[in-house]
């Protein structure tokens, strides 16, 4: 693999950047020769051939540069795109895939909007490759309320053009719901857009088949679904990270009016952690860095197995540029009592200290210690993530770790310091959650799905007898029937 992409990297550099300076984007091209992953992407997504992956990269180099991506932001965009909601990405389907959805029922073909339309489409492919690089997405195309009126065919075509050049390796699969059998042919002319490699993620579900691919607590009620999700904006609705509850009790908090000083945050919910653009007030973050706190983590050191007690160790790591952190992938919570508790360790691999907090897309269920706090050069951090109440974890509940390095910084400001630090500076790691099955819960599925079968094939031994029964019925009726005629005076 390191041959092909060093290839594709020298061949490109050869070919198609003589004498086209003004052709490409000078970002992506710097990008192309540092990021293995972007170039192993292109070349998976054509099986390998460095001829035929030069050409995307071509093609999708210029359109990145003709659409202005690297420079699309939300003010870049009408707003008016925005607040129709007929396109953004929320929840996630079984396959832990994130979901971009598109309510069709809301385009209206204009062709002196399909520039803005595709920008906007553009704007949340990008937002999500900076945020979940290497993640596929699952695209629903919601046909309910929607008529030929709706169809673009020319936008679904660049939608289309999307994952099969543009970003590739980045569709999972893309789901048509609910389709009006008049909009049957529209649908077989896209089929022929999509290729081969891209054909077999095409699906077709009914609403009473869509829970097959996602659960109904991410689908909307009109799909038999349960989730109370209603668009809106402000804010984007994809930032669905949010700031657990710290396990040694709430958060003291002040806001900028100082209306009361010493008031109680049970959540902090942060609208917008991903785009710096979207203003949020500044709060300075007083409990975890107080001299009680301090005195007490000083207290606990004398005795860490306290502060651990019940969490698992991790066995794996994570080497990024300022921690190590452990584990690398995953945390794993179980049904018992002694599995609801996880441990991530932090260790600071610079200089200077580093900053760091915890978020999840399932504050309610969650308790962290702590969730916020600085870590000192060469020191480590002990956090335990434990899962709350009679709440089970899930595997579309996730977990981020941020971290960034406070070079002339204390940590007396945290909150401010999260506001002002630049994007490009912030460490990311993400975890999902994992469920430990036991043996006896091995057995218990299996002995399940035994059970499935043979009640099936009761079921259709059933239907088998009944049509049977009526079958001889009908034959009996009929001999009555002859036999009543047979018998009766010519």
């Amino acid at each position: 693999m390191e041959k092909k992409i060093e290839e594709t990297r020298q061949r490109f550099k050869n070919e198609y950047l003589q004498d086209s300076s003004d052709k490409y984007d000078s970002r992506d091209v710097e990008r192309l020769q540092k990021d293995d992953a972007w170039v192993e992407g292109y070349l998976t997504w054509r099986i390998y051939v460095v001829d035929d992956t030069l050409k995307m990269i071509d093609e999708s180099f210029q359109w990145r540069k003709d659409l202005g991506v690297n420079d699309l932001t939300e003010s870049s965009i009408p707003k008016w795109m925005f607040e129709t909601g007929a396109v953004f990405l929320h929840g996630y389907d079984k396959e832990g895939n994130k979901l971009f959805w598109f309510k069709v029922k809301l385009h209206i073909k204009d062709a002196k909007t399909i520039l803005d339309k595709k920008k906007y489409v553009a704007f949340w492919l990008e937002r999500y490759a900076k945020r979940e690089p290497g993640m596929p997405l699952t695209v629903v195309f919601d046909m309910a309320e929607s008529g030929l009126s709706n169809i673009d065919m020319d936008f679904v075509k660049y939608i289309i053009n999307c994952f099969k050049v543009y970003y590739p390796k980045f569709l999972s699969k893309m789901i048509i719901v609910d389709m009006p059998w008049i909009m049957n042919a529209a649908w077989k002319i896209v089929k022929t857009w999509l290729g081969p490699e891209a054909i077999s993620k095409l699906k077709f579900a009914s609403k009473s088949e869509i829970q097959t691919f996602i659960g109904p607590e991410y689908l909307p009620p009109h799909m038999g679904g349960m989730d109370p999700f209603k668009y809106s904006y402000p804010p984007l609705p994809d930032d669905d990270f949010q700031t657990p509850i710290c396990d040694n009790g709430p958060i003291v908090s002040e806001d900028e009016t100082e209306s009361k000083e010493g008031e109680l945050e049970s959540k902090d919910t942060l609208e917008s952690s991903f785009n710096s653009e979207v203003a949020v007030k500044p709060k300075k973050v007083q409990s975890i860095i107080s001299k009680d706190s301090l005195r007490a983590e000083d207290n606990d050191k004398g005795d860490t197995s306290n502060k651990t007690k019940g969490a698992r160790k991790p066995l794996t790591t994570f080497r990024g540029p300022l921690l190590h952190v452990s584990p690398a992938e995953e945390l794993s919570f179980g049904s018992k009592e002694t599995e609801k508790k996880c441990l991530i360790i932090l260790n600071n691999v610079t200089k200077n200290q580093v900053a760091f907090k915890v978020r999840t897309t399932a504050p309610e269920k969650y308790r962290v210690k702590p969730s916020s706090s600085c870590c000192e050069p060469g020191a480590s951090v002990d956090i335990v993530v434990s899962l709350h109440g009679g709440y089970q974890a899930s595997p579309q509940d996730r977990f981020l770790v941020m971290a960034a390095e406070m070079e002339n910084a204390g940590a007396q400001e945290l909150a401010q310091f999260w506001k002002e630090v630049s994007r490009a500076k912030v460490m990311e790691h993400r975890y999902n959650a994992a469920l430990l099955i036991q043996p006896c819960q091995l057995m218990m599925t299996a002995c399940n799905a035994r059970l499935e079968q043979k009640l099936d094939k009761c079921l259709w031994v059933q239907k088998v007898l009944i049509g049977l029964v009526l079958i001889l019925m009908v034959l009996n009726l009929l001999c009555l029937y002859l036999l009543g005629t047979a018998q009766r005076p010519s």
